[in-house]
């Protein structure tokens, strides 16, 4: 069963979904990763109603993180931000599939982390890591 996970996120590294920067854009934002270099731009668009009509990401990374930043793109677009703010990061890596180590579990909530801070706030994604 593991390597079905670990053939989605080879594919999802290789084959990335949204990949691109949206110009013009409603939301725009970027984070890093300091302990492994990854970086995560994130860019989308919301309609009158707050749902996501278009997002796009572009990035440089591990394949952990690249394929976090793909899967979590394809589960946001078409929903509101108010159902984006219930993705938790078990939903996260239950995407991913795979056990994640403890070295890697910034890289694969980078996404999250990007996505969180955009629209809510960085007080929101401390919040979220203070829950631990």
């Amino acid at each position: 069963m593991q390597d079905m996970y670990r053939e989605n996120i080879l594919d999802h590294g290789m084959n990335p979904r949204n990949r691109g920067v949206l110009d013009p854009c409603d939301i725009d934002h970027e984070a890093h990763n300091p302990l492994c270099g990854d970086r995560l731009r994130l860019t989308l668009r919301v309609d009158e109603n707050k749902r996501i009509t278009a997002l796009a990401w572009d990035g440089e990374g591990c394949a952990i993180s690249q394929a976090s930043a793909s899967m979590l793109g394809e589960e946001i677009l078409g929903k509101t931000i108010d159902e984006v703010r219930e993705i938790s990061k078990q939903d996260i890596f239950e995407m991913l599939g795979i056990p994640i180590s403890a070295s890697r579990v910034k890289c694969a909530l980078l996404s999250l982390k990007t996505l969180t801070v955009a629209l809510y706030g960085l007080e929101h994604w401390q919040k979220q890591e203070d829950d631990e």
